[in-house]
C-alpha cells in the first residue's frame, strides 16, 4: 500500500467487518465522530453507513458493514458484507472482534487471511473480558496471525486512537488453514481455473466455490468462461462423491480445530460464567425470563411513558408549542405581516391554518420533534443496554403462537421507530411467511416513534385507565390477528437463533451521536413531508375540497366514529404520514375539541389506519403489490369498525374516561 503523497488525499475505504454485537457501529462512530451516509446497498435493502476518518492530514472512508457470522452468505446481510470486500479495490479491513468470544470472532478472521485483504484487528469489550478472565495474549494473536491487534473498549473510545495509523500500512494475513489432503488437492485446481486477477484471494474464492456458494454466480458468468465453470462444478462434485458429506461441514471444523487450539495458545480455554453476583448479568438473565421477565418489561415500558409521554410529549411540547411559537413565534411573523405585507393571501399562507409556521413548522418542531427526540434517546439507551436482544428471547413462545419466533420482536420494536424502515428489516426473518405477518402486524398496530409519542401526550393528558385501555386494545388485536394470520398464510416459521450481548451501562458520549444522527435523519425526512402535506392542505382549502371530503366522509367519521368533521383533515393525511395525522388530533384535544371518549376512538383508529404512503410503497417492493393492497383493503375497512365498536360499547357501559 501506498501513503498518501499529499496532506489529505484519500488513503482509500476502511471496511468495517465483525459478528453481530461486538461493537462495529461504535467504533465507526469513534473514527468518524458521527453517522453519515447511510444508504441501502446497491440492489438490496440492507443498510451500508459510510463516514470519513482524518489522520495527521490523512482521510479515509470508513464503511460499516452488517454484521455477519460467515463470509460465506447464508443471507443477504452476508452477501452485502462479502461483496463490499470484493468491490472496494484498494480497501483495508479492520474486523472487530468480541474479546469474551475470540473462537466466534476467529472464524471471520480465518476467512479474512483467506481473501488477502490488508487487516487490522480491534478486539473490543476488553474490559469485560478482563472481568471474566478470557482476555487473549494479544502478543500472541498478532505474532500467530502476523497483523496488528489492539485492545479496545470503544464504549469509552479506549484504544480507539490506535487504530487509524495501524490503518494506513496494514498487511494480508499470514494465517493458513490446513483442509485436509482431499479438499486442499481441490482447492489448487479450482484456482487454477480462475482468472489471473481476482477481487480477493484466489483461495478464497475457491473454498467459497467448493462449498457451493451460488451467490457468486454472476461474478463467474463475466469473468470464467462457461467451460470452466462445469470443469469448477465437477471437481466439487467429485469432492462430495469422495468424502459423502457437504464440503462446509469439513472447511468449518477444520476452521474451528485451528481456532481451538489458537484458543489455547492465547490462553483462552473455556470463557466462564458471569458471577452470579454480577448485577447487571443477573439483571440480564431475568430480563430473559418468562415469569421475571413480564414485570421488567412493564418497568420499562412505566419508564419509557414517563420519559416520552408526561416528559416529551407534555413538558416539552408545552414549552415549544405555547410559550415559543404560539406565545412569540406566530404572534411576531403574524404582526410583521400586518404591518409590512398586509396580504390576507400570505397572512393565511404562512399563519393561518394551514399555515407553513402555524402549522407545518409548530407540527414538525413543537409537537413532533421532542416526543421523536426523547424517543430516540430512549430507545438508544435499550439499545446499548443489551435489553432488546433479551426481549426478543423472552417473548419467543408468544411469537411462535403468531407462526413466527422471538426475532419477529425486533423489527416489531423497531417500527416504534419507523414502520416503513421495520418493513424493510422483516428481512431477517427466514420464512416468506414470518416476513407477511410481521409487515401486515408493522401496518396494521405498531405506531411509529413520531406518532407513538403523540399518541402517549394525548393519552397523559386523559389518564392512566384511557392509556391501559389503548395499550390492551392494540397488543389484543395484534396478536389475534396475528394468530389468524398464521392460519390463513401458507408455510412453515424457522427456528430461533440470536446472539446475546452482555448487559453494559450505555455510554453517554455513543447515545449523543446516535440521537443526534437519528434527530438529523428525521428533520431531513420529515420536516419537508410536513410542509408538502400542508401545502396539500393549503390548497384543498383554498380550493373547497377539504369540505367537500368531509361531506364525503361524515357517515364514516361523524356517525359511525362519533368525532368531529375536522377529523377527517388528521385522516386523510395520515395516510401521507402516520405523525401528521396523529398531530392533527393532538391539536384539536388541545384546543378543547375531543371529548376523552372522543380522544380514545380517534387514536384507536388512527394507530390501526392504513399504513403511510411511504409503508405502503416498500410492502409494494418486498411482497408485491397484490399483497400490499390486500393488507390496505382489509386494515381500512377493520380500523373503522374496531374505532366503531369501541365508541358503541364505551356509550353503551358508560365509560367516559
Amino acid at each position: 500500500m501506498n501513503a498518501a503523497k499529499t496532506s489529505g488525499e484519500p488513503l482509500g475505504a476502511v471496511i468495517l467487518v465483525g459478528n453481530p454485537n461486538v461493537g462495529k457501529s461504535v467504533v465507526f462512530g469513534a473514527l468518524t465522530g458521527r453517522y453519515v451516509n447511510v444508504s441501502n446497498y446497491p440492489g438490496t435493502t440492507v443498510e451500508v453507513t459510510r463516514g470519513e476518518a482524518r489522520d495527521r492530514g490523512t482521510s479515509l472512508e470508513v464503511i460499516d458493514t452488517p454484521g455477519v457470522y460467515s463470509l460465506l452468505p447464508m443471507s443477504e446481510d452476508e452477501r452485502v458484507t462479502r461483496d463490499i470486500l470484493m468491490r472496494e479495490p484498494g480497501a483495508r479491513v479492520l474486523q472487530v472482534c468480541d474479546a469474551k468470544n475470540m473462537r466466534r470472532s476467529l472464524m471471520i478472521t480465518a476467512q479474512l487471511a483467506e481473501m488477502e485483504v490488508p487487516l487490522v484487528l480491534a478486539v473490543n469489550m476488553a474490559d469485560e473480558a478482563r472481568e471474566r478472565g478470557v482476555m487473549p495474549r494479544l502478543e500472541t494473536l498478532e505474532e500467530r496471525l502476523g497483523v496488528p491487534a489492539v485492545s479496545t473498549v470503544a464504549v469509552r473510545k479506549k484504544g480507539t486512537d490506535r487504530l487509524l495509523p495501524l490503518l494506513e500500512h496494514p498487511s494480508p494475513s499470514s494465517v493458513r488453514v490446513d483442509y485436509g489432503t482431499g479438499i486442499e488437492t481441490a482447492i489448487l485446481r479450482m484456482e487454477g481455473l480462475l482468472p489471473t486477477r481476482t477481487p480477493i484471494g484466489k483461495r478464497a474464492l475457491a473454498i467459497m466455490l467448493l462449498c457451493g456458494d451460488d451467490s457468486l454466480a454472476p461474478w463467474l458468468s463475466e469473468n470464467v468462461s462457461a467451460a470452466r465453470i462445469r470443469e469448477m462444478n465437477d471437481v466439487r462434485n467429485r469432492l462430495i462423491e469422495e468424502s459423502g458429506e457437504e464440503i462446509v461441514f469439513r472447511v468449518n471444523r477444520a476452521r474451528l480445530s485451528w481456532i481451538d487450539q489458537l484458543l489455547i495458545e492465547l490462553g483462552v480455554e473455556a470463557s466462564p460464567a458471569p458471577s452470579s453476583r454480577n448485577i447487571a448479568q443477573a439483571f440480564g438473565r431475568y430480563a430473559m425470563d418468562p415469569v421475571y421477565g413480564i414485570p421488567i418489561l412493564l418497568g420499562v415500558l412505566a419508564l419509557a411513558y414517563g420519559f416520552v409521554g408526561v416528559f416529551g410529549a407534555g413538558t416539552l411540547v408545552d414549552l415549544l408549542q405555547k410559550s415559543f411559537f404560539e406565545g412569540w413565534v406566530i404572534p411576531s411573523v403574524a404582526a410583521i405581516l400586518d404591518r409590512f405585507v398586509p396580504s390576507a393571501f400570505l397572512r393565511d399562507f404562512l399563519v393561518g391554518p394551514y399555515g407553513m409556521i402555524s402549522m407545518a413548522l409548530s407540527y414538525a418542531v413543537a409537537i413532533v420533534l421532542p416526543i421523536v427526540g426523547t424517543f430516540f434517546l430512549g430507545f438508544g439507551i435499550l439499545e446499548d443496554s443489551g435489553y432488546l436482544p433479551r426481549l426478543a428471547v423472552m417473548m419467543d413462545r408468544l411469537f411462535k403462537k403468531i407462526g413466527c419466533n422471538g426475532k419477529a420482536v425486533l423489527p416489531m420494536i423497531l417500527g416504534l421507530g419507523c414502520d416503513t424502515m421495520a418493513t424493510l428489516t422483516t428481512r431477517i426473518l427466514e420464512t416468506r411467511k414470518e416476513r407477511v405477518i410481521v409487515t401486515l402486524l408493522l401496518a396494521l398496530g405498531v405506531p411509529c416513534s413520531a406518532q407513538l409519542g403523540v399518541i402517549l401526550g394525548m393519552l397523559s393528558d386523559v389518564g392512566p385507565v384511557a392509556t391501559i385501555t389503548w395499550v390492551g386494545l392494540m397488543a389484543g388485536i395484534i396478536l389475534a390477528v396475528g394468530y389468524l394470520a398464521s392460519k390463513v398464510i401458507p408455510g412453515e416459521s424457522s427456528d430461533f437463533i440470536l446472539e446475546i450481548p452482555p448487559i453494559r451501562w450505555p455510554q453517554v458520549g455513543n447515545l449523543a451521536i446516535k440521537t443526534m444522527a437519528r434527530i438529523e435523519w428525521y428533520l431531513r425526512e420529515a420536516v419537508p413531508l410536513f410542509l408538502v402535506g400542508t401545502l396539500v392542505l393549503f390548497i384543498a382549502d383554498r380550493m373547497g375540497w377539504l369540505l367537500r371530503i368531509q361531506v364525503v366522509s361524515e357517515p364514516l367519521i361523524v356517525h359511525m366514529l362519533d368525532l368531529p368533521p375536522k377529523a377527517t383533515e388528521a385522516f386523510l393525511i395520515g395516510f401521507l404520514r402516520r405523525d401528521y395525522g396523529a398531530a392533527g388530533l393532538f391539536s384539536m384535544a388541545k384546543a378543547g375539541m375531543l371529548s376523552h371518549l372522543q380522544v380514545v376512538v380517534s387514536l384507536v383508529t388512527i394507530t390501526l389506519f392504513i399504513p403511510c404512503l411511504a409503508n405502503l410503497l416498500v410492502i409494494v417492493k418486498e411482497h408485491g403489490g397484490k399483497v400490499a393492497a390486500g393488507m390496505a383493503l382489509f386494515i381500512f375497512p377493520f380500523a373503522l369498525l374496531v374505532g366503531a365498536a369501541v365508541n358503541l360499547f364505551a356509550r353503551w357501559a358508560g365509560i367516559t374516561f
